[in-house]
């Protein structure tokens, strides 16, 4: 008997070690909705889907993304800032969602209260890109036109507090060209409509014109980035050419609602950080010109912090103001 007990212990003991180990690994209990602020197409987009993908098989969840686009991303914050801050609700936050549209107008959240940073994971390249039958073959060409014709150019923006509109807006106030901005709900919308000719140029996020400017949809005109993409090495830096301010750098980190649990962040923190380092992630990220960022919470905070106090200084200085 006491063997038969015994082997009945160590039975049940073998049954239940996977049981506690994953009882003790389930952090999360249903699928996880991770929320994209912009349209279907961006880079935003793009990211979020790679991301999604690797996280889908590692949290034991399907991850799945959820496009709540509007008000320069402000819908789709304003419903993770509401969500119950238990893991199965993140955004794909852009730098003008944490750190430059709260500065430009209301919004109906504490981007320091009611949103808490996980990671930064990605930045991007800023690009010039112009309709590619249009008058536009240089950045000097769009400030000589803006200035001798103003208003008679278009440069489509995704709304206030965007890096689009943020870059358009200070390439005016710097050059003294001026523009018409045309505002739409996200890139790709304002993507066909450069194509199709009905506006001439545009600034913004890098991977999402790589395919209209392989196809020869788009002309790529110059980087308003520090520096040049290894996809696109022979381009133009404005900051290098005679416009050292125009630098515009964006990025997209993860964040979830306002009064997360430490360990829930953490384990986060640990399994997004973790994804960013799988082959099929780094190579997404290289074949669409994105960045691979990463690093701890605080890291994170700090550079939301330091991106608005710069934002913040420049709005102010160049008058920048929401539409």
């Amino acid at each position: 008997m006491t063997r038969k007990r015994l082997f009945a212990a160590l039975a049940a003991a073998l049954i239940a070690l996977p049981i506690a180990a994953q009882a003790q690994d389930a952090f999360l209990r249903r699928e996880v909705r991770f929320l994209n602020a912009f349209a279907p197409g961006g880079t935003s987009d793009l990211l979020g889907r790679i991301l999604a993908d690797q996280l889908s098989q590692q949290v034991g969840q399907r991850v799945v993304v959820e496009n709540r686009t509007g008000a320069a991303g402000v819908i789709g914050t304003q419903e993770v800032a509401r969500a119950a801050p238990d893991g199965h609700t993140i955004l794909l936050a852009s730098m003008g969602i944490m750190s430059i549209t709260p500065q430009m107008q209301q919004v109906p959240y504490d981007v320091d209260q009611d949103l808490t940073p996980i990671v930064n994971v990605a930045s991007v390249y800023n690009i010039l890109v112009a309709n590619p039958n249009g008058p536009i073959h240089t950045w000097q060409d769009l400030v000589r036109i803006g200035r001798e014709r103003p208003g008679s150019l278009s440069c489509a923006t995704v709304g206030p507090g965007s890096s689009q509109q943020l870059s358009c807006v200070l390439f005016q106030s710097l050059t003294g060209a001026r523009l018409e901005q045309i505002s739409y709900r996200g890139g790709t919308p304002a993507i066909l409509d450069i194509t199709a000719g009905r506006v001439e140029v545009m600034f913004g996020n890098m991977p999402e014109y790589m395919g209209q400017i392989r196809a020869g949809g788009l002309r790529a005109i110059a980087y308003g980035a520090a520096e040049p993409s290894p996809l696109l090495p022979e381009l133009p830096v404005i900051s290098r050419q005679g416009q050292p301010d125009f630098v515009i750098h964006n990025w997209f980190g993860i964040v979830g609602p306002g009064r997360m649990n430490p360990e829930l962040v953490a384990r986060w923190n640990a399994e997004i950080n973790r994804a960013m380092q799988a082959p099929e992630v780094q190579r997404r990220f290289v074949e669409n010109g994105l960045q691979r960022l990463g690093g701890t919470p605080q890291a994170f905070i700090d550079q939301i912090r330091a991106d608005r106090a710069k934002w913040g200084r420049i709005i102010r200085e160049h008058n920048i103001r929401a539409e």
